[in-house]
């Protein structure tokens, strides 16, 4: 079987697979999948799945790079990748991390979609709360002690609680910036 034609059945097993699931997923050019990962922790993790002539690449961005403490944030992740199936952590040029891997077109199948879309929400999920705990916790406290003294939710803080000062130190009185997330 030529690539090309291994890259169509792979995608066919890919949207197949897909389609069982239940999962809505967008395709911008035929064997290329967008797929939206909903987790409790991280909202929402996007993965893409795309079949090439040789191999099946998964990438879902994880989080930008981390604002302190970076070599115990990438020590953190790298204890983890050694025990992780499908994929791994890893970094762009800038820091930002993604879990990544890529799998011989071979074993494309709806199951095994299955299980590599599994290990991927679940890593993504469960190593978020810890992995911004450690890598942006000064951000985190700015953040609840404006959204504290603004009287703002504080519901998709509730993991972080433990990082709140709620001593009545002076608080920001302007946002804090870009959130993680």
């Amino acid at each position: 079987m030529s690539g090309t034609d291994a890259a169509a059945e792979a995608a066919k097993a890919i949207e197949a697979a897909l389609a069982d699931l239940g999962l809505s997923f967008e395709s911008p050019r035929p064997g290329a999948y967008l797929v939206r990962l909903e987790g409790q922790h991280k909202l929402a993790t996007m993965t893409w799945l795309i079949a090439g002539t040789h191999s099946l690449h998964v990438e879902a961005f994880f989080c930008r790079q981390p604002d302190e403490n970076h070599a115990e944030f990438y020590r953190f992740l790298l204890e983890r990748s050694g025990r992780m199936y499908g994929v791994h952590f890893a970094l762009d040029r800038v820091g930002d991390v993604y879990l990544v891997g890529r799998l011989p077109l071979a074993s494309v199948s709806a199951d095994e979609i299955d299980r590599l879309l599994g290990c991927v929400l679940s890593y993504s999920d469960e190593n978020f709360d810890p992995a911004l705990m450690i890598g942006f916790a000064s951000s985190i406290r700015r953040e609840w002690a404006w959204r504290r003294k603004r009287g703002e939710s504080l519901a998709n803080l509730q993991a972080f609680a433990r990082l709140a000062d709620d001593s009545p130190d002076d608080l920001p009185d302007d946002p804090p910036g870009q959130t993680t997330g």
